[in-house]
Order: structure tokens, then C-alpha cells, then sequence
């Protein structure tokens, strides 16, 4: 009888478990193909617990994509990302993605324009590491510091 309960007990706290962990977002991520910084910037999503599907466009595509979402010249990067109404584009590291979506401001998403050396999927960071801005990219097209690397 004893055993019955403890089974019992152990079978609802593992349901219980299952329903308070958080499903894991999905974010889309637009790309052309054979880019091997996407697919390394997708990896480091994903060991932060982001599910990721890529999908590969042409560059005139993409291109046309990321200004019909909004961005411009000197904003871009070579892949962007979509998660729970936000554009995310370029080497975002994951913490900065999931406070984007903890404190959802009135922005199009987030930006690191370029690719700087050091970034998520950009090589390792440490001392040989380019400094980098995440910023906030407002909807009136300006932008703000949302981060700092490193």
C-alpha cells in the first residue's frame, strides 16, 4: 500500500512538472543557404533552450524581407529571426532574446548589426573578441542600446 502511494505521489509531481515547465519558443530564422554563422547562431539558440527552424531564401528574398519587417541599411546582418512578434536579426546572444521577451517593449526587435567576432555563432568570445551593441530597434525606425558585449 505503501509503495502504491509513493508511485502515486512521484507519478503527479512529474505531472505537475510537465505542466509548470515552460514549452520551449520557437523562432524562425531566415537565411540564405550554405551560411555557416547561421547555422552556428541557431545552435547557440537552441542549447539556450530555443526551439529554431531555418529556413533558406535567395539573398534578393531575404533582402526584401528584412525591409518589408522594417530594417535598414546599417541594421542588417546575414540572417533574421522571428519569436513571439519581435524581429531579431544578426548574432543576438539568447539572454538578451529572452529579456526582449520577458519585458516585450514597443519595438520591430532586436538588432546586432554586422557580424562582430565574438558574437553568438561568431567565433568564442574572450580578449580577441570585437566589442558589440545589441540594440533595440524602436518602431519609428530609431534605436537604443539594449545590451552591451562584451
Amino acid at each position: 500500500m505503501i509503495g502504491a502511494i509513493k508511485g502515486m505521489v512521484a507519478a503527479i509531481g512529474m505531472i505537475v512538472m510537465t505542466v509548470a515547465a515552460p514549452a520551449a519558443q520557437t523562432i524562425e530564422i531566415m537565411s540564405t543557404s550554405g551560411c555557416g554563422c547561421c547555422v552556428a547562431w541557431a545552435r547557440h539558440l537552441e542549447k539556450n533552450g530555443y526551439v529554431t527552424k531555418l529556413k533558406n531564401l535567395t539573398m534578393g528574398d531575404l533582402w526584401q524581407r528584412k525591409m518589408q519587417v522594417g530594417l535598414k541599411q546599417g541594421l542588417t546582418s546575414c540572417h533574421t529571426g522571428f519569436i513571439g512578434g519581435y524581429v531579431v536579426e544578426g548574432h543576438v546572444p539568447a539572454r538578451e532574446i529572452a529579456r526582449l521577451l520577458r519585458e516585450r517593449p514597443d519595438a520591430i526587435g532586436l538588432v546586432v548589426p554586422d557580424m562582430p567576432y565574438g558574437s553568438p555563432g561568431m567565433g568564442e568570445p574572450g580578449p580577441d573578441a570585437d566589442p558589440y551593441k545589441v540594440l533595440l530597434l524602436r518602431r519609428d525606425g530609431s534605436t537604443k542600446v539594449f545590451a552591451s558585449y562584451p
